[in-house]
């Protein structure tokens, strides 16, 4: 257990004690509506949910503009008349501008940056932080998410394509905290408002139909969706009903290397085969021992089929000014089966074969080649070069369901509420694999990729089967549960203080996974796996890389992959102990904590202070496996005292003060303050004992159970000039000294291969990582590990800029911002996902029935997650992207709007070191979207 109070504390205690005896002020209540027809925020919400349901905020002038002009002005409201440092966005924001989900809205809000490592999943950071470091809620409740991507790394940053924006009334994203909002972030919180039946004219509705169409794959896919709201006519009793079916097919093409090793390693491997090329090069000077060669150039070609349906419904119940109760029920269905095929020549893998060498910048061996024989339709073959295709079938189906229930009573200058909820999230997914192989010659570099030797021989499917491991199956099902119960009061005061707030809550989170692997399918040839042609792969043609690795051998896709493993008669029996036992675990958070706060203002000051109070518990379970019973592989095994199903226990107990202050030296500049502590906490796999690896690669990840929260002191300000009612322009600094802050380590660990006794995997793998010295005969296997650790002190410093006008009657308008933020680490390292610049900038037209936008981002360096289990972290290049849209208004009824988003074609690119040291590069393809909108 451990208890912190700080300086910072104790002069917020005292500002309380002080601000409670002040008099002479003004209460004042006020709403805010996004001028959409829409969306709106009402005293009805929940203030501990809202940054502008306050007390302070005065009545803003009737808004007599629409469509873009009418958006941007409700968000430039919202953030002029809140206490804390806050942005927003408005559901014509996400409608207007060029989006097609609520993540790619958001990136237009300074301090906001998009991870597009993978389409249509990206990953928010704010502020220079790790996405997993925000808080996302919906109406003022979390939500609970299943992973949805097999191997992927489960982090606490909120998918939000799961969202119909139809459903929004308004974001605020608040970056400076206030005592009532839920802790556990350290970048901002994002609060997302649903749209209310006694808030919108009853018999509203309203959705869009369309089509999305992807230039590299080729193919379009339907979306539609539709929101009806109707209330009585005493408006005491309302229902509205938000529902969608979204469609989409991706593709990700491009190239990974899967690492390196040294010339000496491969060398000492190459000299025991009997072949001195590498010890000759070294002798000549034109290579050194120290070289890294990549280990394996893939092209690597990830297609997915998503199908996302979801459907919320709030029910709302007022039968008079003083008492309301709100139900919300919500269900969400995301299919998302994907095939993944790498196909990847290995030259360290059979050093026999290698004929030649090129050293390149820095170290980094940038080209060879490798001579072998070809083997003619047959699953046992023996070569001196190996070339293999790793063909995935992944199957996901990630199910959301939620209820939550809020009521709240107003009484005379008092107002009691309470909230209670219960979300899951479930995906069983499965993983089937096909390992192909051919043992013809091929030559290497590292900027082209692949080309072999043969094409026509390469090209040939009867040169292509399995050779010693069949493949196998994998699944995991898991399982997210967020469950809490809050209570809020709150009463009206006559003073400077105007208005005190107290509450409890408590919340509990619970996540686990349980992970199998099959084995024992039999080996095949590709025409009996099912040969689906030669690839035609035009991103790979766009990143200059070789004919090769655009057109290769290729099954017929998921089906064939997936019905080639179960084949096997009595397929499904055997099950790999192992991966059980390294893959198996739970976590549960509970957070129980409490807050006070007061809110204060004249006409010219406002704002708040407080002190939130949390005590959070973890629970940590999983297998702690002794070694002779990993090396047996096998379920019957007698663990002894302390080994089995383990389970830690830790608590923390954490003070969290917050000061928010706006001072109007003018109607129309503000000047604001803040200091706050924040705590937030790991993604829950990193707190559970579990060992994930990649036995060919010898690469794992592993867990944490002794990882601390994150703690970070925060200091905000900015300046806010608004110089008229549709323009502004905002600068703000921010700092944010970090006395905890979780890092990943690799270490190098010896452990059993838990593939060892997988039939046919020394012939296809195991061999070789021996006569490599990476294996003991025995399995004992060195293996690089990457978990996370409590890092130490971590800074981050910044500051932005943002602007935005209307240009007169012109129709003409601009928005713009930009970002600086410079971190710093203890050990000197960079700060995941921290770029130091990062700018957008998005001019738009909107007159009669037409409208347009253009919207430039740009993102500098930052560090990202590795992309197979265990691999390090990588250093993704500075990104951009073009995005436009433009819209016709047929009349009040009928719209359409085409979107066009990633109109560059922009590459993402990675490196585990200098840009000489490659990890990955990838394009996804320019996508655009057609969509026809009706309200009635």
């Amino acid at each position: 257990m451990s208890h912190r109070k700080t300086l910072l504390t104790a002069s917020i205690v005292a500002g309380l004690c002080c601000l409670s005896g002040t008099l002479n002020a003004q209460d004042a209540s006020q709403s805010t509506t996004a001028n959409n027809g829409v969306g709106a925020l009402t005293k009805s919400q929940d203030t501990t949910n809202s940054a502008t349901s306050k007390t302070n905020a005065k009545e803003l002038a009737t808004i007599t503009v629409t469509g873009i002009r009418a958006s941007l002005q409700a968000s430039m409201d919202t953030k002029r008349n809140a206490d804390a440092i806050v942005d927003a966005i408005t559901a014509e924001d996400i409608g207007k501008f060029p989006a097609t989900n609520v993540a790619e809205a958001l990136a237009q809000v300074p301090g906001v940056t998009l991870d597009r490592s993978i389409p249509g999943t990206q990953r928010v950071s704010i502020d220079g932080l790790d996405p997993s470091l925000n808080v996302s809620l919906l109406d003022g409740h979390p939500v609970a998410q299943a992973i949805w991507l097999f191997g992927d790394n489960p982090n606490r940053g909120f998918n939000y394509s799961l969202l119909p924006p139809e459903i929004l009334g308004q974001l605020e994203i608040i970056k400076s905290p206030e005592a009532r909002i839920v802790e556990g972030s350290l970048g901002g919180t994002v609060l997302m408002h649903t749209v209310k039946p006694l808030d919108v004219a009853s018999n509203t509705l309203n959705g869009s139909f369309g089509v999305n169409y992807n230039d590299m794959v080729g193919s379009q896919r339907p979306n539609g969706s539709v929101f009806y709201s109707w209330h009585n006519s005493d408006k005491t009793f309302g229902i509205d009903v938000s529902a969608q079916h979204y469609e989409e097919y991706t593709s990700r093409e491009g190239m990974e290397n899967y690492g390196y090793s040294t010339v000496a390693s491969v060398n000492a491997a190459a000299v025991a085969a009997g072949n001195n090329t590498i010890q000759n090069e070294i002798n000549a000077g034109s290579i050194k021992p120290g070289d890294l060669i990549p280990n394996e150039l893939s092209a690597a070609n990830f297609q997915q089929t998503e199908k996302r349906s979801s459907i919320l419904t709030n029910i709302q119940y007022r039968p008079n000014q003083n008492f309301e109760s709100t139900l919300s029920l919500m269900y969400m269905r995301d299919d998302l089966d994907n095939v993944n095929q790498s196909t990847y020549p290995w030259a360290t893998n059979k050093p026999a074969g290698i004929t030649s060498l090129t050293e390149g910048p820095n170290g980094i061996i940038t080209g060879g080649s490798s001579v072998g024989t070809p083997c003619f339709n047959t699953t046992s073959c023996t070569s001196n070069a190996s070339t293999f295709s790793d063909n995935y079938a992944r199957g996901s189906a990630v199910t959301t369901k939620g209820a939550d229930w809020k009521g709240t009573y107003f009484g005379d200058g008092w107002r009691l509420s309470a909230d209670a909820g219960v979300s899951s999230s479930r995906n069983p997914m499965t993983s089937f694999i096909k390992e192909i192989y051919y043992g013809g010659s091929f030559n290497w570099n590292i900027n082209n990729g692949v080309q072999f030797t043969d094409p026509s021989t390469a090209n040939n499917p009867n040169y292509w089967a399995d050779n010693g491991w069949g493949g196998n199956e994998e699944t995991i099902l898991y399982k997210a549960r967020d469950t809490y119960g809050q209570l809020d009061f709150s009463k009206d005061l006559d003073g400077f203080v105007n208005e005190v707030l107290v509450g409890v809550r408590y919340a509990s989170h619970w996540e686990s996974q349980v992970e199998n692997a099959y084995t024992g399918p039999q080996q095949l040839t590709l025409n009996q796996i099912g040969y689906g042609g030669l690839s035609n792969l035009s991103g790979m043609s766009d990143l200059g890389l070789s004919d090769s690795f655009v057109r290769h051998v290729q099954t017929s896709g998921f089906n064939a992959i997936k019905n080639a493993v179960l084949s096997t008669p009595g397929f499904g029996v055997n099950k790999d102990a192992n991966v059980y036992f390294d893959n198996t675990w739970a976590v549960q958070q509970e957070n129980e904590a409490a807050y006070v706060q007061a809110n204060f203002g004249t006409d010219n000051v406002h704002g708040n202070v407080g002190l939130r109070f949390v005590d959070t518990k973890f629970t940590a379970s999983g297998y702690n496996v002794p070694g002779y019973c990993a090396a047996a592989d096998t379920f019957n095994c007698d663990f002894g005292p302390g080994f089995g199903w383990v389970t830690s226990k830790k608590s923390f107990t954490n003070v969290l003060p917050a000061l928010n202050v706006a001072w109007n030296i003018t109607p129309n500049l503000i000047l604001r303050g803040a200091a706050s502590e924040t705590v937030a906490y790991a993604p829950y796999n990193q707190l559970a004992p579990y060992f994930e690896a990649n036995d060919t690669v010898l690469t794992a990840t592993a867990g944490n159970p002794g990882l601390k929260p994150y703690r970070s002191a925060n200091f905000d300000a900015s300046i806010e000039w608004y110089f008229n009612d549709e323009s502004m322009f905002a600068a703000s600094v921010f700092y944010k000294d970090v006395l905890n802050y979780i890092v990943n380590a690799a270490t190098y660990q010896s452990r059993i291969n838990g593939s060892w006794t997988i039939p046919g995997y020394m012939q296809a793998n195991g061999n070789a990582q021996v006569a490599a010295g990476l294996c003991t005969s025995a399995g004992v296997c060195q293996y690089s590990v990457t978990a996370p650790v409590n890092g130490g002190r971590a800074k981050v410093k910044g500051a932005t800029l943002s602007y935005q006008q209307a240009f007169g009657d012109s129709g003409f308008g601009m928005r713009a911002n930009y970002t600086y933020s410079d971190a710093s680490t203890a050990s000197g390292g960079w700060l995941p996902y921290n770029s130091k610049n990062s700018y957008n900038i998005g001019p738009y037209f909107e007159k009669g029935p037409y409208s347009a936008s253009v919207s430039y981002n740009y993102r500098d360096a930052y560090l990202a997650g590795g992309y197979v289990a265990g691999a390090p972290a990588t250093y993704v290049d500075g990104f951009k992207e073009l995005d436009a849209s433009a819209g016709y208004q047929f009349n009040k009824n009928f719209s359409v709007t085409l979107n066009l988003l990633n109109l560059l074609n922009s590459k993402y690119y990675a490196y585990l070191g200098s840009k000489t040291q490659l990890s990955e590069e990838y394009v996804t393809g320019r996508q655009f979207m057609l969509e026809a909108h009706f309200k009635l």
